[in-house]
């Protein structure tokens, strides 16, 4: 993963979004240990105390938990509270956005529809 630094999205957002990305797609696993705050600064060449801003977002969401002195760890219920997450609201604000947008071109319900249909089989193709 490259960091968007242009600053459209804090860094500790983006590094909290990608560990989420990395239990979604299994390549973390119910309690597996995450990067620790330094690995994550050394991996992104950001400071420490950012990467640990985006692990305590974690930590507060319950998405990874913490064991004094042996680091961080995968909650047991983190993929599906993210995925809860995601679809309630990543998902809903993108729908919410495309269906304004749609409404500002003059674009109707069933050419919508079709254009995500369309999106989806090229989707399904790759």
């Amino acid at each position: 993963m490259i960091l968007n630094t242009d600053g459209s999205k804090p860094i500790y957002i983006q590094i909290s979004e990608w560990i989420e990305t990395e239990i979604l797609r299994g390549d973390l696993n119910s309690d597996q240990k995450v990067y620790s705050q330094y690995q994550l600064a050394e991996m992104f060449n950001i400071n420490p105390a950012t990467a640990a801003k985006g692990l305590n977002i974690l930590v507060d969401e319950n998405i990874i938990y913490k064991k004094r002195g042996l680091g961080m760890f995968v909650s047991t219920t983190a993929q599906e509270f993210i995925l809860n997450k995601r679809k309630t609201h990543t998902l809903q604000k993108l729908i919410d956005e495309i269906v304004l947008e749609a409404g500002r071109l003059n674009v109707d319900e069933w050419d919508l529809f079709n254009m995500i249909k369309t999106a989806n089989k090229r989707r399904r193709k790759n």
